[in-house]
Order: C-alpha cells, then sequence, then structure tokens
C-alpha cells in the first residue's frame, strides 16, 4: 500500500482532520501519527507537502479532498486507512463523540463497513501482539 500517493494522502487527511476535532492535540496523538506515517512509509517529502497544503484549506475542503483521495483507493486500502484512523481516534484513550461522527460519516462516503474496520482493527491489534511477544520470547 506504500506506493499509493493517494491512499497516503487520503490518509494523512483524515488523520489530521481526526487529531484536530476535539480542539486538542496531544503527545499521544502525535506518536500515533507519527507511527502511521512510518508503518504506512509516508516519506518525510510527502508529508512537509501535506503540512504545507493544509495551512491554506478548511477543514471542509480537507475532508472532501481525503474523500476524493480515498475514493479512488481499492476497497482493501479504504479499509486499511480507516483501521489506521480508529487506531487514531483511540490513541488519546477517549474517543470524542465528534470523532465518532467523523468516522461513522466518512465510513458512509467511503462505502466500507464499521464491523469490518473493527473486525481487522483486531485482527491487525492480535497480530501486534503476538509480534511483540515472539520479540519477548527472542531476547
Amino acid at each position: 500500500m506504500a506506493e499509493n500517493l493517494n491512499y497516503q494522502l487520503g490518509l494523512l487527511h483524515f488523520s489530521h482532520l481526526l487529531i484536530s476535532i476535539d480542539g486538542f492535540i496531544d503527545d499521544r496523538e502525535r506518536k500515533i501519527l507519527s507511527d502511521m506515517r512510518r508503518e504506512e512509509q509516508i516519506a518525510e517529502s510527502t508529508y512537509a507537502e501535506f503540512e504545507k497544503s493544509i495551512l491554506k484549506k478548511t477543514d471542509r475542503q480537507l475532508y472532501v479532498e481525503g474523500i476524493d483521495l480515498l475514493n479512488e483507493c481499492t476497497e482493501q486500502e479504504k479499509l486499511c486507512a480507516f483501521v489506521q484512523l480508529y487506531r487514531v481516534s483511540e490513541a488519546d484513550g477517549f474517543i470524542h463523540e465528534r470523532e465518532v461522527r467523523f468516522l461513522l460519516f466518512s465510513l458512509k462516503e467511503t462505502q466500507i463497513d464499521f464491523e469490518d474496520v473493527l473486525l481487522a482493527a483486531r485482527m491487525a491489534q492480535a497480530s501486534q501482539s503476538k509480534k511483540q511477544t515472539e520479540k519477548v520470547k527472542v531476547a
């Protein structure tokens, strides 16, 4: 998925909106964004260009662009994006009501089922926990 610029930019648009939706960006949210960028192999240059581009845009413009970008992606990429966004929403330990509405509305716009996101998120979390356990056993 790292090769798809539409996927990466759509994910960045939505992550930015989701993180800033409650009016406060904390260190846990910054960390999860950094982790997500690393996992999705988003180049520093891509992120820097994105950061510059959002300065002149409204949240509505970012949302419409994000939807358009994600709707250019495969169903698998869209699902992966929403799994990442779900993780972002949980990062600060509290899922704000506005985050829930944002995610649900976005899922509707991209025609992704919330149950599929939950299932994929649980599978990803279980896989990551298994990898961490294996690392501890090896050490």
